[in-house]
């Protein structure tokens, strides 16, 4: 979960999720890789932490559609931060409940998380 927020406000300052995907996914995969807890997925972390990455609905320059958009002149940087926020903790949520329940069954974590 730290590792998800920290790729969360590390995307505030990227304006694509494939320019943060190729700087930070190789670093996740490292880190994991010295983690010593036992029983770690690593590739099941690192598809977990990649879901993170997409994460881009805070700010309007977070991704080139929330520019796009932003670009009409309809939305104003509030709206985004407002928005983006609740959607943002949605998705949160949604990846802890399918971390703790789904991802196990399917064999890409452990359930001792």
């Amino acid at each position: 979960m730290v590792m998800s927020l920290f790729l969360i406000f590390i995307h505030l300052g990227f304006a694509s999720a494939t320019a943060l995907a190729s700087t930070m996914i190789p670093i996740i995969i490292s880190v994991l890789g010295a983690v010593s807890t036992p029983g770690i997925n690593v590739i099941g972390m690192t598809m977990l932490l990649q879901f993170v990455v997409s994460f881009g609905f805070i700010l309007p320059v977070n991704a080139p559609q929330n520019m796009i958009a932003y670009g009409t002149d309809t939305f104003e940087a509030r709206d985004f931060i407002r928005t983006g926020l609740a959607i943002t903790l949605v998705a949160m949520l949604l990846l802890v409940v399918f971390a703790l329940t789904y991802w196990p069954w399917m064999g890409y974590m452990t359930k001792s998380i």
